[in-house]
């Protein structure tokens, strides 16, 4: 008995398929489900879902939300999704830019003002660069490496539960650019 897997955003459902298994990214990390999976109920971080039907593998990346898994279907409510055909790698490149630079200027501002991350601009534009990343990621061109330390191993999503997860992989790529 096959799965069935939807993708539903605020602006409706984004996608509704059939597949034998699938993989989500939750915030304490990746997840597979197959056909008589246990109910589960998940909070979902930006990343790349993976789906199987036959022998194709199919991928599409979501933003934060939550995954529910009951009778055979799995739900992920999220707040952004995108497919491979609807990216546009130079306007995504073009944001990210513009995106790193306001982090920096307004990183810069909190740091002076209260002295941390806990600053709603900050957290918004990283959970921003965490999706234009993750959106690069599955067109194949993503950016310098270290830039996903913000999603590897499970790390969760800077926006939502460890924002000066951002603050560390910046760290480690300005390391990194002193080293060359």
């Amino acid at each position: 008995m096959p799965l069935q897997l939807e993708i539903v955003t605020p602006k409706g459902k984004a996608l509704a398929v059939e597949c034998d298994e699938m993989t989500a990214p939750s915030i304490v990390g990746e997840f597979g489900v197959l056909p008589g999976h246990v109910p589960v109920l998940a909070g979902l971080r930006t990343g790349l879902v993976t789906y199987k039907k036959g022998g194709e593998t199919k991928t599409c990346a979501v933003g934060a939300g939550f995954a529910e898994v009951l009778d055979d279907k799995v739900v992920l409510l999220t707040d952004e999704f995108a497919d491979k055909e609807s990216i546009d790698p130079v306007a995504v490149h073009k944001e990210l830019a513009t995106s790193q630079a306001a982090f920096e200027k307004a990183q810069s501002k909190a740091d002076l003002e209260n002295g941390g991350i806990d600053d709603p601009e900050l957290r918004a534009l990283a959970a921003r660069m965490n999706w234009l990343v993750t959106e690069l990621e599955l067109y194949g061109e993503p950016p310098v490496a270290m830039v996903r330390f913000l999603e590897e191993n499970g790390a969760r999503s800077a926006s939502q539960h460890d924002p000066d997860v951002y603050v560390e992989a910046q760290d480690a790529m300005a390391a990194a650019e002193e080293a060359k």
